[in-house]
């Protein structure tokens, strides 16, 4: 099938206020750009260097969503055109993007990326992090970046219900943090789970932005 059917075939299963984001990372330019002509203009990376080419090649009314674990002497390249900012995994990297964007007027959009799945090799604040993170206050000082939500990834196994539990725990802080810290702000909204192999389950546990990259481009290129 073609990418044009893909993005057909996926927008019959989720919901119109889901936001698809179309996980690019190792696709060709013009393979983006088949999705972009076929209406998406979400699309994220995992690689500051990889999504900066892209940016720049691409048209401009593309959505770039970074979504990898961030190296701190990346971020300056990303901060001027990124979109959001799906993987902040630590105090330490929130306050360094809010830096880097002070320093070019820019309030970027972020999501606290929580450490859901029973895999080292994930990233994240845990649930008793993030409380604290939250109950101490400081991130009220940070005035270049906007807290607009969570992030999480499940473990990549075929226990449904696990990954169900996952999500379901995930849903959970997100409603506390809201309903503690932003109840008088709509801009803490967007909660970002599931990907091609289990986006369907976290649609059912009340995902807000779905990654999906396999079933809209096919099994990608890895790196050579």
């Amino acid at each position: 099938m073609s990418i044009a059917s893909n993005i057909q075939e996926i927008n019959k299963t989720i919901p119109s206020e889901s936001k698809l984001i179309a996980v690019s990372k190792f696709q060709s330019t013009e393979r983006i750009l088949q999705a972009y002509q076929a209406g998406l203009r979400r699309f994220g990376e995992n690689r500051a260097q990889e999504m900066c080419s892209k940016h720049e090649a691409l048209p401009a009314d593309i959505e770039w969503h970074f979504f990898g674990h961030l190296q701190r002497n990346k971020i300056k390249y990303i901060i001027p055109f990124t979109s959001l900012i799906q993987s902040v995994d630590s105090p330490a990297l929130l306050t360094e993007i809010n830096k880097a964007a002070a320093k070019i007027g820019r309030v970027v959009p972020c999501l606290l990326q929580i450490y859901i799945a029973r895999e080292e090799s994930k990233f994240g604040f845990t649930p008793e992090e993030l409380r604290l993170f939250f109950s101490e206050g400081s991130w009220k000082n940070l005035s270049n970046v906007r807290l607009q939500g969570l992030m999480g990834m499940a473990t990549f196994t075929g226990n449904t219900e696990q990954v169900r539990q996952e999500f379901r725990l995930l849903k959970l802080l997100f409603d506390e943090i809201r309903s503690t810290y932003f109840s008088e702000n709509e801009s803490f909204r967007e909660l970002s789970m599931g990907m091609t192999g289990d986006y369907k389950i976290a649609i059912q546990e009340g995902s807000t932005m779905l990654r999906i990259g396999t079933a809209l481009f096919g099994s990608r290129k890895t790196e050579q």
